[in-house]
């Protein structure tokens, strides 16, 4: 079995390349990119099950 190290960083989607998340000594989120664009980019790119019905359809382009 293969050891990571340390500064081996996690395989990111494209559009979230240069995205850092931690979380600061009083329990703070802290990121390297706003939260709207966050949320942006996880509503478009993930399918929840449990919120199909109250989604409005995508569009298709």
């Amino acid at each position: 079995m293969s050891k990571k190290k340390k500064s081996d960083k996690p395989k990111l989607h494209k559009e979230l390349e240069g995205f850092s998340i931690s979380v600061n000594e009083f329990g703070e989120i802290k990121s390297t990119f706003p939260i709207d664009k966050l949320n942006e980019f996880l509503n478009e790119k993930t399918d929840d099950k449990k919120l199909k019905d109250k989604r409005p359809p995508k569009k298709s382009s």
